[in-house]
């Protein structure tokens, strides 16, 4: 598991407190929020989520913002990146895994973030694994997780998320 627990998402850090605790888990491994941001930073995201997602809540909608960010997203991983990636998954790859978010917005008293992002069930294979890390990513931005968060009085600056293979 790369970088500090912070990095690893609320999910992904309670599974490493468990393993370490020594709790029987099931294999997994956590994509830190790093790895979210340098996939967003390759490919130049950021200038497309802040188009999307004008400073005013009331001049965008969250239908259209989240189609455009997330078509945006549908690339895919640039070769240093895959290769820390498929390095990580190690042999994973091998049998049907959960490709699920692990989000680092913290719950608040009045809201849950719980559910927000998105999780995939029985991935089969290293590219059907590497195209669910990129829609978890992606579901960051449906529609349904920046009207949750506009709702919420949730900035959208310093987003990032995780993803836990399982």
């Amino acid at each position: 598991e790369l970088g500090e627990m912070g990095n690893l998402g609320g999910k992904g850090a309670n599974l490493v407190r468990l393993r370490d605790a020594g709790f029987p888990v099931p294999r997994f491994v956590v994509l830190p929020v790093s790895e979210y941001r340098a996939f967003v930073e390759a490919h130049g995201l950021d200038a497309v989520i802040a188009d999307a997602m004008t400073a005013d809540a009331a001049a965008y909608d969250a239908r259209e913002a989240s189609v455009r960010i997330r078509a945006a997203f549908r690339r895919p991983l640039r070769p240093d990146q895959r290769e820390r990636v498929v390095a990580a998954i190690g042999d994973l790859a091998g049998r049907p895994v959960a490709v699920r978010s692990s989000a680092t917005a913290e719950d608040l008293p009045e809201a849950s973030f719980a559910g927000q992002q998105d999780t995939f069930l029985q991935v089969d294979g290293l590219q059907g694994i590497l195209d669910s890390v990129v829609e978890c990513w992606s579901s960051l931005w449906t529609e349904r997780a920046i009207t949750y968060r506009a709702r919420n009085g949730v900035g959208v600056e310093g987003l990032g998320l995780a993803v836990v293979v399982q």
